[in-house]
């Protein structure tokens, strides 16, 4: 007698693969079900066009999490966040009127939901669809405010 599998696995969006290496992507709304290779494709795409190419942050156990980061280039600190499609990128520390950001520097930094009022995490999402109105904060990300010494 053959044995039945109850195993269910999701076909790849994109380039139709089936199995356990297919799941649903994205960290806030679940973008698609993606294979490994076609979401690293996708992801590392979204991640260059969106400027989203800073160093994840260090392990907790590593000690230095405990200095903020600063950018090699100009010196200032930064704040490393996590992107919804699990790329990180480098923001300001400061929060900007929408009008005074280009639109390819837009960030908001969202909570994750969870299932507890303490908040677990924070995602960077880009400002993207609808405009913000001329006096929204935005965070700009670290690119358009460094100025190299």
């Amino acid at each position: 007698m053959g044995g039945l599998s109850d195993q269910s696995w999701f076909t790849c969006d994109r380039c139709g693969a089936a199995g356990s290496a297919v799941r649903e992507r994205g960290r806030i709304d679940l973008m698609a079900k993606l294979c490994d290779a076609c979401w690293n494709t996708i992801a590392n795409e979204m991640a260059e066009v969106d400027g989203a190419t800073a160093a994840p942050r260090p392990d907790p156990d590593d000690a230095s999490w405990i200095k903020p980061p600063t950018c090699p280039t100009c010196g200032a600190m930064v704040r490393v966040c996590p992107t919804n499609y699990d790329r990180w990128v480098s923001l300001a520390t400061v929060e900007l009127p929408a009008k005074d950001v280009p639109e390819p520097f837009r960030w908001r930094l969202t909570k994750l939901p969870a299932r507890s009022p303490i908040v677990t995490d924070i995602v960077a999402v880009r400002v993207r669809g609808v405009d913000p109105l001329p006096g929204e904060p935005v965070v700009p990300a670290h690119r358009m405010m460094c100025v190299p010494e």
